[in-house]
């Protein structure tokens, strides 16, 4: 039985996946609801289709195919709040040119994609069915186009898989990780035009989290024009012209500068997103018009998305806030703070906005980073002692730092799971968090470091003094305000507390070298699990992880490279996080989650702070269907991305209405 899986009308709540049979538990009540006659196709929710006045002239002009040319047969219908009208520029302000890639965030077109209840659904595909966690079926929309006009179909996935996945010039280390299984890749069939069938002889649970992701995993690209930076493809002499004319060193890396489905950098690629970068970088100001192609319509068969263009203004990220205080933006979540929260709600009547405080979806708000894989083998040896991580945690006022830094409207936790999840345990949360300095001294104490200079700081086995220097983003006041506190309560344990700000780049990069020895940022992404959801944060699984980056990257890489995992708790994790893979039903799978919780709290392999901040959210008072409250979380749920901007709709004077039916 073949389901479409359309979005619905919900609320923010933990987050599932589909799972076990055809679709799973998720399916199972689609089939009741499509047997109840409740799930309509797009045909069902319209018998005729329009478009924007924009593009309507565009049609008129002979620019642009008819609408019913434009949308595919099946187009994927939005649930909102309030049918909107079309028009306007919708403005945020970016602190880099980099951010063009929050545009795919933002805009959220996945293959398949979480709803408000964080539950995985059918988006871009019409439908999929999932067997065993085994065998992925995807059901694409017939007559669905790139935002060039280029038909969508199998033919961009075959592409993917057969010409940059297995491409060893494009991908020297092989297909993505996500895609192997017990050094398994899987076999890719394409049954027909607008079918793709991804199997594997074991359960691959991460590969839906994995494509709905904030981040997301394209098994897919616009074939028709990459090809023309391909070898396999392109006339030898052009390709060769086109990368001289690049100043690229290959025909490679010609090919992947083109590649930037995430980036968003190219204006020439085309795209599935309901709105489409038409600014080349370098700009101060990047515009996205709206995608003529976009495969989603409202339920009166309207095609989305309602606003004309999103801007995104670039400016220093530390004059946001003064910036959205001073009404210049449309909306703005990104580089707001709850910190900025007072400033921002005396300016709402000024501002012609309103501040909605969402609820933060991270483990921790600020959180402290031990890099275990640090290049000086002194502090590597210090922070791989449990102890020493305890003491410091047990050093941490989080009681003061919630009522000086967010008035007590945060929970003081260890860097885990929040309330919401069905996950969640109080012990977990509670972990080496009291604030205790005796025994955190008697912990340093009893692990060797009991020496100390006149001043009364600890020396380091190597007679150095115990001077830890947190390497740090430089991006939020909120976080140095954070470490300040936590600098006086070290110093009561002989321990000096120094920051290094740098720009995010070097700081990542320092700590993925070792060259760090801690390092501060948010906790878990996602603070919000149900057991189906793996629990890769756990375990070294990404040189993202800023406590364990080398180990993170051995696995990431397949062995190719970083450092093979040699701490036994380490280990232990990973082989849990097989476990789980390999589990047969939800009862196995939160065991396992339970256990590796307790074990990543009481390890403290990242020492939390506080979680559950309120996020401010800043919006026009004309901007209509952005929800009153809700979960902002970077995964799952790309912040804003999972509430559907193309849904949201301006009802200022200036715009342009569209005929309403």
């Amino acid at each position: 039985m073949r389901l479409t899986v359309p979005h619905f009308p919900s609320t923010p709540g933990p987050m599932a996946r589909p799972r076990d049979g055809i679709v799973g538990r998720a399916g199972r009540l689609l089939t009741a609801a499509l047997l109840a006659g409740l799930v309509h196709s797009g045909a069902g929710w319209a018998q005729s289709y329009s478009d924007s006045p924009v593009l309507e002239e565009k049609v008129a002009a002979g620019e642009l195919p008819p609408i019913t040319d434009r949308l595919p047969q099946n187009p994927a219908v939005a649930s909102m709040g309030e049918a909107g009208r079309y028009g306007g520029d919708l403005t945020m302000l970016m602190g880099s040119a980099k951010d063009t890639r929050m545009m795919v965030v933002y805009g959220y077109a996945r293959l398949v994609g979480y709803d408000r209840d964080f539950k995985i659904v059918a988006d871009i595909a019409e439908s999929y069915d999932v067997e065993d966690d085994r065998i992925f079926t995807f059901h694409l929309r017939k007559g669905m186009r790139w935002s060039d006009g280029k038909p969508f179909d199998a033919e961009d996935f075959r592409y993917f898989w057969e010409d940059v996945a297995n491409n060893p010039e494009l991908s020297p280390t092989g297909p993505p990780s996500v895609l192997i299984v017990d050094g398994e890749a899987p076999k890719v069939d394409f049954p027909d035009k607008y079918t793709v069938r991804y199997s594997w002889s074991k359960p691959n649970a991460d590969f839906l989290p994995a494509i709905a992701g904030t981040t997301p995993l394209y098994i897919y690209r616009p074939s028709h024009y990459l090809k023309k930076f391909h070898a396999k493809y392109a006339d030898a002499a052009e390709l060769a012209q086109k990368v001289q004319e690049a100043q690229q060193p290959s025909w490679a890396a010609l090919h992947n500068r083109r590649d930037n489905m995430y980036k968003n950098d190219n204006p020439k690629q085309p795209t599935l997103d309901p709105w489409m970068l038409v600014t080349k970088p370098p700009a101060e100001r990047f515009v996205f018009e709206r995608n003529p192609y976009y495969y989603r319509v409202d339920p009166r068969g309207r095609q989305l998305p309602y606003i004309d263009r999103v801007v995104f203004d670039i400016v220093d990220s530390k004059l946001i806030p003064a910036k959205v205080g001073a009404g210049e933006t449309t909306l703005q979540a990104r580089n707001l703070r709850f910190d900025n929260y007072t400033f921002l709600k005396d300016g709402e009547t000024r501002g012609d906005y309103r501040v909605r405080l969402w609820t933060s979806g991270s483990g921790s708000q600020v959180a402290i980073y031990p890099n275990l894989n640090t290049n000086d083998a002194v502090w590597r040896a210090v922070m791989r002692d449990v102890r020493f991580r305890r003491a410091l945690s047990l050093g941490i006022d989080r009681h003061e730092i919630n009522q000086v830094i967010y008035y007590g409207l945060a929970k003081e936790s260890g860097n885990t799971v929040l309330p919401q999840s069905p996950l969640y345990d109080e012990a977990d949360a509670r972990a080496w968090t009291s604030y205790d300095i005796d025994q955190a001294n008697r912990l340093l104490d009893d692990m060797g470091l009991d020496k100390r200079n006149g001043d009364g700081i600890r020396l380091l086995p190597d007679g150095r003094t115990a001077d830890i220097l947190v390497e740090s983003a430089g991006e939020s006041t909120e976080e140095a305000d954070v470490l300040e506190l936590i600098r006086d309560s070290w110093a009561q344990l002989g321990l000096r507390l120094y920051v290094k700000p740098s720009q995010r780049e070097v700081f990542r990069n320092r700590i993925f070298a070792g060259d760090s020895i801690m390092s501060v940022w948010t906790g878990l992404d996602n603070g919000i699990p149900t057991a189906d959801t793996a629990p890769v944060e756990f375990a070294p699984t990404s040189q993202q992880q800023l406590q364990w980056p080398k180990w993170g990257q051995f696995d990431e890489t397949m062995s190719k490279s970083g450092e093979a995992v040699d701490m036994p708790e380490a280990k232990q994790l990973l082989d849990l996080l097989d476990q789980w893979r390999q589990a047969e039903n939800d009862e196995q799978r939160t065991a396992i989650w339970k256990q590796m919780m307790q074990i990543y709290s009481d390890q403290v392999f990242v020492i939390g702070t506080v979680n559950s901040v309120p996020q401010p959210v800043v919006a026009k008072n004309f901007l209509h269907n952005l929800p009153e409250t809700a979960i902002y979380n970077w995964e799952p749920g790309a912040q804003l991305g999972v509430y559907k901007l193309d849904t949201f709709w301006l009802d200022e004077s200036a715009t342009a209405t569209a005929a309403t039916n």
